[in-house]
């Protein structure tokens, strides 16, 4: 457990969980900690029959810049992502239960890529959504390869996802990657109104038809293990090492 994942379940709204990012300090960047929180929530949720949807939250201008680089670093340097984060993965694409995103100011990287499993995302028109993997000669992670050009086309696809290209809340709502935006004092309630409705409908015929919609989970955990190779070879060449460098002397 670390403080810099709040996990509760707020009375005001039964069955509803709320995996809240509390690391405003930095962003709410993840360090492998924070990922072993989140994976250990989203298992009890599949366990637990009163918990019905998971929310994600960030705090006041900041959903997530992504992982935490120094402690990212750490594991890349071995040229791997992380156990930490490939199990965090794997806990997003085997929810069994709706996933909502309240998300407010920055999403990058990770802070992007996980949306595209949550079932409805509500953010803020002050949000930004970017992943900056090429720039940090990486390829895309969290199945986004395959999920996002399914979502938002090809040609939006690449250029959020290769391209590095960030969009607003309003590019994203257009795009397919979030469902409202609202304004920032409104929209962490909205989230949570949101899941407290899917909260309320019959559990089981909900299930059923969120797999009718999401589709193969064998598939996406298949792309997420395409992508772990990639990134792993990515993290030893010499192009990731100098942009790696080039990041750190900024």
């Amino acid at each position: 457990m670390t403080d810099h994942i709040i996990v509760e379940q707020p009375s005001a709204h039964p069955g509803v969980q709320v995996i809240r990012f509390n690391r405003p300090e930095k962003k709410n960047a993840f360090t492998r900690a924070m990922y072993r929180t989140m994976t250990e929530a989203l298992a009890a949720a599949n366990a637990d029959t009163n918990i019905r949807v998971t929310v994600f939250l960030g705090t006041e201008g900041s959903f997530s810049a992504g992982n935490d680089i120094g402690d990212f670093l750490a594991t890349a340097m071995g040229g791997s992502m992380g156990d930490e984060l490939i199990d965090f993965l794997y806990a997003l694409a085997n929810a069994e239960k709706p996933l909502v995103s309240g998300v407010d100011g920055l999403a990058i990287g990770i802070g992007t890529t996980l949306n595209l499993h949550c079932d409805l995302t509500i953010a803020s028109d002050r949000s930004q959504f970017r992943t900056p993997f090429v720039d940090l000669a990486l390829v895309p992670e969290a199945a986004s390869s395959l999920i996002a050009p399914r979502v938002m086309g090809h040609q939006r696809a690449f250029a959020m996802l290769a391209a590095g290209e960030a969009f607003s809340a309003e590019e994203a709502r257009e795009a397919g990657l979030i469902w409202k935006v609202t304004t920032p004092d409104e929209v962490e309630n909205a989230a949570l109104i949101a899941a407290a409705k899917l909260a309320a409908k019959p559990p089981e015929a909900l299930k059923i038809a969120r797999d009718l919609i999401c589709g193969s989970r064998e598939e996406v955990i298949a792309r997420i293990d395409v992508e772990a190779r990639h990134f792993a070879a990515r993290l030893k060449s010499a192009e990731a090492r100098a942009a790696f460098e080039a990041f750190m002397r900024r």
